[in-house]
């Protein structure tokens, strides 16, 4: 499978790197949780470094130095994760298009399905009893329409203009069934709606491409030009799995800056510690062309085409 993709990648032009996986900061997402180590320097000064949860920082910055289509299966580490969908260590494909939209990732996810499945010399993508038929178009789904067809919710009156209104979202999750706690944020809501509402309807038959964000939930995306209430980044799902998260990139780098510090105060007053941020990236960002990226849980979809229930079942080594 790793072969078929390493080959589409090379026929499209596309340069594999790899990205050091030993970083000063681990990324910045408010839920994300790194492994720490101490390295010591020739002088005897120690300094704490991090395993990557992601290349993205890396690989952005060879965005900006004149890279301009790249991937990279990287080893990535990702603490409090373990299950069956989740593993400590697993791979994480990444690939970049500089000068491309968001909408050319949702293309080559289509096209990827297709060859997983084909390396596994299976006819459907399977988990736990649920299928897709990797060879059909995935199906393009908005946040919103998801939030209307599955919680009955009407998401984008719960975030007028593009401020997200906590009390609206909790009275109308709990109309629709939702249990929320006194000291749950507006993201802490609409996240639990979207695993017990929206996440088990998607990818079954077919793939499915949820996109348009709300963009307080953007990460590391740019706003969309046509509705900056949300942003251009979507999710592919297959089974009911989350597969894959893609960004039209923010290059705005005061923006990137009030959103990873946002990100870490919410990190600290929910987990109790903070992760450095990446200067070098925010320094980067602006010499970066207009770019869309995206990550793939590889494990997850070689879980899905060999029909595994567990990801350890898909791993050499554990």
């Amino acid at each position: 499978m790793k072969s078929a993709f390493r080959r589409f990648f090379e026929d499209d032009g596309f340069l594999e790197v790899e990205c050091g996986q030993l970083q000063r900061s681990p990324g910045n997402e408010t839920h994300l949780h790194a492994l720490a180590t101490q390295v010591m320097r020739p002088d005897g000064a120690i300094e704490t470094l991090y395993l990557h949860t992601s290349p993205e920082f890396a690989a952005k910055k060879l965005l900006a130095a004149g890279e301009t289509r790249i991937f990279d299966f990287a080893r990535v580490f990702r603490n409090r994760e373990r299950g069956a969908l989740h593993a400590t260590e697993f791979t994480m494909l990444e690939w970049y298009r500089v000068g491309e939209p968001y909408e050319k990732l949702m293309e080559d996810c289509a096209i990827l399905l297709a060859e997983a499945a084909r390396a596994a010399g299976s006819a459907m993508l399977s988990y736990r009893g649920v299928t897709a038929d990797p060879f059909l178009p995935p199906e393009r789904l908005t946040v919103s329409e998801a939030f209307a067809r599955y919680a009955d919710l009407d998401l984008m009156a719960t975030t007028p203009n593009g401020v997200p209104n906590r009390t609206h979202l909790a009275e109308s999750a709990r109309q629709s069934g939702i249990r929320i706690a006194d000291d749950d944020s507006w993201s802490d809501i609409f996240s639990r709606v979207m695993v017990e509402k929206i996440d088990p309807h998607l990818g079954i038959g077919r793939a499915t491409i949820l996109c348009e964000y709300p963009i307080s939930e953007a990460a590391l995306a740019r706003p969309k030009p046509s509705d900056p209430r949300v942003a251009e980044r979507f999710e592919l799902f297959a089974c009911g799995v989350e597969l894959a998260n893609a960004f039209g990139e923010l290059t705005d780098a005061a923006e990137q800056r009030r959103r990873f510090q946002a990100d870490m105060d919410a990190k600290e007053r929910i987990y109790g510690e903070r992760y450095p941020i990446d200067e070098d990236l925010l320094q980067a960002l602006p010499l970066m062309p207009p770019t869309s990226g995206i990550a793939l849980g590889f494990d997850r979809l070689v879980m899905l085409a060999t029909h595994a229930p567990h990801i350890d079942q898909v791993m050499w080594t554990g």
